[in-house]
Parts: structure tokens; C-alpha cells; sequence
């Protein structure tokens, strides 16, 4: 029998502790956030592995709620209203049964705290098991519709990844690492990467690359039309603060 979705603090707990830290997604047009991705870490900073190998069948629906309360309060705890940027928050397409009522909780919590519904992305990975693509594709149906931006994130790193952004017509992609890696010295992956580029400006989907770790990468990137940033070359994640993003 499922757990009818009334929310971690109407009687479902997760009672591992975690934390959250943000790293800065950056428009490289103005230097600025264009959004914060929350970041699963332990209490003392520890990696995600050491929450994540805890979270099960069993609590994964209270995990999922969880993660989005506290992204949420966290961020704004840490003061992402004093400018424009979006908060990034990853889920569990498995964990959520209901897509209107799961998300209920959520847009309680974001009322409560002023964060108005708009500045908020939902990310799913790639390489996320899917029972049913059905399923996703309803979830991402009722996000877009109450007013949330939905990002597929490791683009590239599976091999359904051109399925999934037909079927599931994100508002945004996030391109897998392994394809930014030293793309400023590999033409084979300038290659993939403009193309994708063109295909998502035709689309009218945002691209953002991630895992960027030095300039020549994010100067290649630039140059083939990505706007969008992430990595420690502009920012590592910073536990429970919005960290500072590297001059031009």
C-alpha cells in the first residue's frame, strides 16, 4: 500500500541527516547566476555517496520530499532572493507516484518561505532507471504546467539520450562531463557538442555544460554557442551558502 503523499512533516520522515550545498549554474553573457543547483552533501560536508548509499526502496519517497524542502529552505536561508537566480533541484522520477499530489508539499514549502514557483527547475538524470517513460513524461507534463522548468541533466551520457529529449521535451539540458572534458583540445567532441548546441537553439531548449575545469574549456564552450556554465572553474559547491562565481 502506498503512503498517501501528505508531506515529510505530516508524518513521513527521513531520519538520515543530510545537508545541502549549491553551486552556481552562470550565464556567461553577464557574469551572473542564472541558477543554483542544490547538492546533496552529509552534515559535516561529506560527499553525496555517504547519504545517498542510505537512501532505499523503502524511504526513497521521503528522501525525495525531503531533499526538496530542505533545497528550498536552505536556499533561500542562504539568500537567493536578493537576485534573480533559479534553484535547481534534483528528483527521483521513481519516487514520485502522484505527479500533483507529490508536488504538493513542495509548492507548500516554497509559499511559505517566498519563493515564488517560477524560479524553480527540476532535474532528472539520464541515466535515471525508469519503470515507465509514461509515467516521467506526466510528471514533466504536470511540473511544466503549474510553472516549473524541467532540465534532463548527464545529457549525452546514455544511450537514450535523443528518446528521452523527444519524448520527454525538457526545458533545459545539461551536458554530461564526459563530453566537456578537454573539448577544447578534441574535435570530436566540439563536434557533438555544436551540433547539440544548434539543434537546442532550434528547439528553443537551454543548454548548460557542467563539470567545466578550466578556461580553455569554457572559452571552447562559448565559442560554440553554449552560454550557460557550471564547474569548478567558476565556483565549487559551497555547504549551505551561495558561493562566489569567478571573475571574467
Amino acid at each position: 500500500m502506498r503512503k498517501i503523499c501528505t508531506g515529510c512533516r505530516d508524518g513521513i520522515d527521513f531520519e538520515i541527516p543530510f545537508a545541502m550545498a549549491f553551486q552556481p549554474i552562470v550565464d556567461t553573457t553577464t557574469g551572473l547566476p542564472f541558477a543554483y543547483e542544490a547538492l546533496i552533501r552529509g552534515t559535516a560536508g561529506e560527499g553525496a555517496y555517504s547519504v545517498l548509499s542510505q537512501v532505499t526502496e523503502a524511504n526513497r519517497y521521503s528522501f525525495d520530499q525531503a531533499c526538496r524542502v530542505k533545497a528550498i529552505e536552505t536556499a533561500m536561508a542562504a539568500g537567493i532572493m536578493a537576485g534573480d537566480a533559479r534553484l535547481s533541484i534534483n528528483f527521483l522520477p521513481n519516487a514520485v507516484y502522484s505527479p500533483l499530489a507529490c508536488i504538493q508539499l513542495t509548492m507548500r514549502t516554497a509559499q511559505s518561505v517566498g519563493l515564488p514557483i517560477d524560479r524553480l527547475i527540476f532535474e532528472f538524470t539520464e541515466n535515471e532507471q525508469m519503470g515507465s517513460p509514461e509515467h516521467v513524461a506526466s510528471i514533466i507534463d504536470t511540473y511544466k504546467q503549474i510553472g516549473f522548468a524541467v532540465a534532463i541533466d548527464d545529457f549525452g551520457s546514455g544511450h537514450s539520450g535523443l528518446d528521452r529529449f523527444v519524448r520527454f521535451a525538457p526545458d533545459e539540458i545539461k551536458l554530461d562531463m564526459a563530453l566537456v572534458r578537454d573539448i577544447d583540445t578534441d574535435p570530436r567532441r566540439r563536434a557533438i557538442v555544436r551540433s547539440i548546441a544548434a539543434m537546442c537553439r532550434e528547439l528553443d531548449t537551454l543548454v548548460i555544460a557542467e563539470g567545466i575545469e578550466t578556461e580553455a574549456e569554457a572559452a571552447a564552450l562559448i565559442e560554440l554557442g553554449v552560454r550557460y556554465h557550471q564547474g569548478y572553474w567558476y565556483a565549487r559547491p559551497a555547504l549551505e551558502a551561495l558561493p562566489s562565481i569567478r571573475a571574467a
